[in-house]
């Protein structure tokens, strides 16, 4: 039986919005069998439930928010990324702002933290969105569309492809397939930081974003080069951070995937609507387990198996 997954104790880390450039205190608890990964805002005057869950996305602009009436938890994308990645099901993350935080830009930190929480197996079945049918949406027409499909696969599969016409990303490669049976999450997509220009901060902050962007947290460029002295982490850092994004928008499904996403230039607008999209058409997927595989699902048996960390 291929079984859920949670931490075996709490784990707390302290960071900054990168949005909201606030200090956020971020807690960890393992959660019962059927849980699933709920957000909660402990700053509230009664503590709010943020279920990970697509339909309750109320903004995409820079990051996927979730929203409880007038209160939001933003940015969840990179945490949730790193619960995909390491096939955690259940868990409560506990903030005491409204958003959760960026630490150095990608999921890197949480993997970490996870690791030391420890990983533990549940007495119950792990739960799948196997896709039955291909689903694709799409924006704008021409050069500027933008896409982003999802079909049925054996295991789980991401590529992507990126287009931003600007030098210091043109010199990198644009485009990056991962199939998790056999790519290490941790190895190669952890790591690969969020990226922005230095000459729309100043548009941002006047909208109420990116106040706790920083080099510390994020690749910034200005017309022609990157600024970081650091340098890239990964030669396709770029792709592999969206890729990294994406990850985390589809775990908004609720479920682990069994299906291939393949993008061009989407974000987190385009990838919310692909999953609500998807969940609209009962006909479109199946709710799985692997409790007892038969013969002819041995394949993808060991394929989702070779999608998580060994604990």
């Amino acid at each position: 039986m291929i079984k859920q997954r949670t931490i075996s104790k709490v784990v707390t880390a302290t960071g900054v919005g990168v949005h909201s450039g606030s200090r956020v205190n971020l807690t960890l608890r393992p959660a019962q069998p059927d849980t699933g990964i709920v957000f909660h805002r402990v700053d509230t005057p009664v503590v709010l439930d943020f279920p990970a869950q697509a339909n309750l996305v109320g903004d995409t602009r820079m990051a996927s928010v979730l929203q409880n009436g007038k209160y939001r938890i933003s940015t969840v994308e990179h945490l949730m990324s790193a619960l995909a990645g390491l096939g955690i099901d259940n868990l409560h993350v506990d903030v005491d702002a409204e958003e959760i935080p960026i630490m150095d830009g990608s999921s890197v930190t949480f993997v970490y933290l996870i690791r030391d929480a420890g990983i533990v197996e549940q007495d119950a079945p792990k739960k799948f969105i196997r896709i039955l049918k291909t689903v694709e949406v799409s924006d704008g027409e021409g050069e500027s569309r933008k896409w982003a499909r999802i079909e049925p696969y054996d295991g789980f599969c991401v590529a992507f492809s990126i287009d931003f016409e600007h030098p210091a990303i043109n010199s990198t490669t644009s485009f990056s397939e991962i199939d998790f049976s056999k790519d290490s999450y941790i190895d190669q997509i952890a790591r690969a930081r969020t990226f922005g220009f230095a000459n729309e901060v100043e548009m941002l902050r006047s909208i109420g974003l990116a106040r706790g962007g920083s080099l510390d947290n994020a690749i910034v460029m200005d017309e022609y080069r990157i600024l970081n002295s650091e340098g890239l982490r990964y030669e396709d850092e770029f792709v592999k951070h969206k890729i990294l994004d994406a990850i985390g928008d589809l775990y908004l499904f609720g479920h682990a995937l069994l299906a291939k996403y393949t993008a061009h230039k989407s974000g987190h607008g385009l990838n919310n609507k692909l999953v609500r999209s998807v969940l609209e058409n009962p006909e479109n997927f199946e709710l799985v387990t692997f409790e007892e595989p038969m013969s002819k699902d041995s394949d993808i048996v060991h394929s989702i198996k070779g999608s998580f960390v060994t604990i």
